[in-house]
């Protein structure tokens, strides 16, 4: 235990350091624009110590589909430096023969509500929705983000390297969201992945009505599409705005409206939208909606009905993230499918397994086997290192980061987990898992496996958890 707390507090002190603050601008320059949302709350990630480490002898999937038998895989400097089946071993590397084991890219979740709605689960903990109205596009994950989240810990024993923490999908515009390194710190700005753009939580169907129905509305999909319709015709105003006062053409900069700002971000491409959707028909009017307005439909998010217009999708460069098997626990549920994640996959698209779960981010490994058992019991064979593309490559490209991580590839971040087995078994379980080159998690070794400072505070002094 002593160790454990040894390593949580290294993990800390490893990420108190600020890269930069906010400054305000020139008064004569009036409100600033969301240029300055990044600076305003920086990152203040940085990695944690790491060896040159080489790792041998394993079956190695890339996370972009290929695969290495007897393969290796070579982390310095936060980044791989080489990987294959014959890597020359550096004098002064830490080697482990990882025979009979498998090395993947690190996880990454893009549908997370970690710290926003942290373990325990009480209502003193309920951040994750603001409900004050439909659209609360001005809100944002982060400032609710609670570290001590033992979620976060449990996560990482899954392979869980990355993940994007959403709002709740009450609302038609829910806010925005971050992308997080999964590392123990003591600040969101200590996790938040550098350089990784953010996100708009969108919300359609069910949701939005439901919530709002006796609140003034919306109280039918036709109400929630106008509410969208409305706010976005705001929004190219309001950037119509920003841009003849930069171009010179208006003294004055517009009145900062935070919600707007928000949503501008989207129309100029800096905020990546991510749609909480289930049924078909009302994905192809959010296609649609995002036309008519000039922007992309990153990610549709749960997305149960995506088999049904997985050609949609491949067109329009959307990627659907999915469960393996929830279906039927509301009516726009109803129509869900075990195959669906493997024919969005097959049409071309970009399929995604997410959990939007505590429990199912610790076994987002299985929930993808279990995808695999149902295309094959319909005749669609996946091998192993195409399914792993669900699981990292394709969600980092639905965050904007897929450049820098999501597959093991030379220059990118060492994000990556040794198993100790088929990572598609019941029975594997994450050995060792490593995020830029660092050891965060080792399964054998109590010294790396975090714990937060509020379970530490509920455990006895002999017999763990009480």
């Amino acid at each position: 235990m002593i160790k454990a707390r040894l390593f949580g507090a290294l993990g800390l002190l490893a990420s108190v350091f600020l890269i930069g603050c906010g400054a305000d601008e020139d008064a004569d320059k009036g409100a600033r624009s969301t240029a300055s949302a990044e600076a305003s709350y920086p990152s203040t990630y940085q990695a944690l110590s790491s060896k040159l480490t080489l790792i041998q002898n394993a079956t190695v999937l890339t996370g972009d589909g290929a695969r290495i038998e007897g393969g290796s895989v070579l982390l310095g400097d936060g980044k791989v430096l080489e990987i294959g089946d014959d890597i020359e071993v550096p004098d002064d590397a830490l080697v482990i023969d990882a025979q009979g084991k498998w090395v993947t890219p690190g996880i990454i979740d893009n549908h997370s509500h970690l710290g926003v709605y942290a373990s325990p689960g009480v209502s003193s903990h309920a951040d994750g929705n603001e409900i004050s109205g439909p659209n609360t596009a001005e809100v944002w994950a982060e400032h609710a983000v609670w570290p001590q989240d033992q979620g976060f810990n449990t996560a990482r024993a899954g392979g869980v390297t990355a993940l994007q923490i959403l709002p709740g999908s009450a609302n038609l515009f829910g806010g925005r969201g971050v992308t997080l390194k999964n590392v123990p710190s003591r600040t969101m700005q200590g996790m938040k992945f550098p350089g990784a753009p953010y996100g708009l939580k969108m919300a359609c169907g069910e949701n939005p009505k439901r919530v709002y129905g006796e609140k003034g509305g919306p109280f039918s999909r036709m109400g929630n599409v106008a509410g969208y319709r409305a706010a976005w015709i705001k929004a190219a105003a309001y950037k119509e705005k920003w841009e003849e006062y930069e171009a010179g053409k208006a003294e004055k900069p517009p009145e900062r409206d935070l919600q707007l700002d928000t949503l501008m971000g989207v129309l100029k491409g800096e905020i990546l939208v991510h749609n909480h959707c289930y049924r078909a028909d009302e994905m192809a009017v959010m296609l649609d909606l995002a036309k008519e307005f000039g922007y992309k439909v990153t990610a549709f998010h749960h997305a149960v009905e995506a088999y049904k217009i997985a050609d949609l999708l491949a067109e329009n460069g959307t990627c659907a993230a999915m469960w393996a098997d929830w279906w039927g626990f509301k009516m726009e549920a109803f129509d869900g499918i075990r195959e669906n994640i493997a024919l969005v996959d097959k049409a071309g698209a970009c399929a995604i397994v997410h959990s939007d779960s505590a429990m199912g981010i610790q076994r987002l490994n299985q929930e993808a086997a279990k995808v695999m058992g149902a295309a094959s019991r319909v005749g669609m064979d996946i091998t192993p290192e195409h399914a792993w593309t669900w699981l990292s490559l394709n969600p980092a490209r639905s965050l904007g980061i897929d450049e820098v991580t999501g597959s093991l590839e030379k220059g990118k971040n060492g994000d990556l987990v040794i198993w100790n087995g088929n990572p598609f078994s019941v029975y594997t379980r994450a050995e060792k898992v490593y995020v830029d080159g660092a050891l965060v998690y080792d399964l054998n070794d109590p010294a790396y496996q975090a714990v937060s400072d509020f379970t530490l505070g509920s455990l006895e002094i002999e017999g763990g958890l009480k």
